[in-house]
């Protein structure tokens, strides 16, 4: 079974429930799609701060780079919201050959 690892770009109130979702039911996923899903990195701005979900403390980071030059990260997911950084990381992410999955309306509709 291949494996897609996943980098999440925001921890905040929906970050945290794609992030418990992944991870929760990581198994059904493999099950339903004949893929697993693996979440390998995320970038939050603070790694103190409380969070309604939080996956591995590993896994998180505060540099960018880390998520986005990751060769294993085949997807990542944007859920920061606003114009930047976001924008400039979606078209880091479409530039590294990784899939990008957003929510961004504010993105999408000036550069979309």
């Amino acid at each position: 079974m291949t494996t897609i690892g996943i980098g999440l770009l925001g921890l905040g109130t929906v970050g945290s429930q794609v992030a418990e979702h992944l991870d929760l039911r990581s198994d059904r996923i493999a099950e339903r799609t004949g893929t697993a899903v693996e979440l390998r990195r995320v970038l939050v701005r603070s790694l103190d701060k409380p969070r309604a979900y939080l996956p591995g403390r590993s896994l998180l980071t505060t540099d960018a780079d880390e998520v986005l030059d990751d060769p294993g990260i085949g997807v990542v997911i944007e859920l920061m919201g606003g114009m930047e950084p976001a924008r400039t990381y979606i078209e880091r992410s479409i530039e590294a050959g990784k899939a990008v999955v957003t929510a961004n309306k504010e993105v999408m509709a000036h550069h979309g």
